[in-house]
């Protein structure tokens, strides 16, 4: 039996989503000889420089940390062929790892994935989870190999979406399951193969990469389809709305079942909220933010914003 300190353990990933499961395997005691990690990117008003959360982690604990933009040549492979690493962990790391980065742990690449695959391959598996009105999501352990996110599949294990859940509520409870699971994993791959189960042909769904311009609000659409957008582009990238002519992003919401007006049309103003129609039925917004300011509830919103019934909200395209 190889203890945790002899089985060398390198890790790749960028995000909170990944820090979260370093942290666990540097709990459990493996050797971990080396952090790859995006470099280091803008941010912030004065856009300086800013690490990423696995880098911050790795730094804490002291563990050496190589930031290399591709992995394509021999010289930015360097830091990770010389730690020689028994198996190397991804999680989030956002570089795709080319044939001889796979092949080069003696025991290949595990990735920590947040979905269950065959179910949302790709860069957003939960922002799309929830906009699809999925009920589960849940983290698949899979062995990588070169198509995107094509690898047999070492562990799975799903986790309930609830009514309410954000992308950052599901977010956070999926990191933890994943760091449990990936330390689950590390410790039976240490001690021999472990099973890796071929993912199914049906059921194959991708989920792309989330952009700003997918945030605009189309109040055509049906109440309960709006509150999954509201909700899965919370925290990032939020949806959004115009008010007479103001930006405005829509953070919370619910779904009002027979309420009836023009799609957009502002039904009714009060602390409790801003009840707008759609398609079918009606939301009301529940945490609202403009320009300038910070998120704010409804009622705090409407003692600094004029909103009154009969009003017109729009997409930021207008629909």
């Amino acid at each position: 039996m190889t203890s945790p300190a002899t089985f060398r353990v390198a890790f790749a990933g960028t995000p909170e989503f990944a820090a979260r499961a370093l942290e666990a395997i540097i709990a459990a005691g493996f050797e971990i000889p080396l952090v790859l990690t995006q470099p280091d990117r803008p941010a912030g008003r004065g856009m300086k420089l800013q690490p990423g959360p696995v880098k911050l982690c790795a730094q804490r604990h002291g563990i050496a940390v190589d930031q290399p933009e591709r992995l394509r040549t021999e010289d930015q492979r360097a830091a990770l062929r010389a730690c020689a690493p028994d198996v190397l962990v991804v999680a989030a790391y956002g570089l795709i790892l080319p044939r001889e980065v796979l092949e080069l742990p003696r025991l290949g690449c595990l990735n920590i994935h947040a979905s269950l695959l065959p179910r949302w391959r790709g860069a957003a598996p939960i922002h799309r989870a929830i906009e699809a009105g999925d009920r589960e999501s849940g983290i698949t352990i899979m062995q990588m190999d070169e198509g995107l996110d094509t690898g047999p599949m070492l562990l799975a294990r799903a986790l309930p979406i609830a009514p309410g859940d954000t992308t950052g509520s599901l977010h956070d409870r999926l990191a933890g399951l994943g760091a449990q699971m990936i330390v689950e994993a590390l410790a039976a791959l240490r001690n021999g193969p472990l099973l890796a189960v071929p993912q199914p042909t049906k059921g194959v769904t991708y989920a792309s990469k989330i952009g700003r311009a997918e945030s605009a609000i189309d109040w055509r659409r049906r109440a309960d389809e709006i509150d999954r957008q509201v909700r899965a582009f919370n925290p990032y990238p939020v949806a959004t709305a115009r008010l007479g002519g103001t930006p405005l992003k829509i953070w919370r919401a619910e779904v009002l079942d027979g309420a009836r007006g023009l799609p957009g049309e502002v039904l009714e103003v009060g602390a409790s909220g801003i009840v707008v129609a759609c398609g079918q039925g009606a939301l009301r917004l529940l945490e609202l933010q403009r320009p300038g300011s910070r998120r704010m509830a409804a009622g705090e919103f409407l003692r600094g914003f004029a909103v009154d019934r009969g009003m017109q909200m729009e997409g930021q395209d207008g629909a």
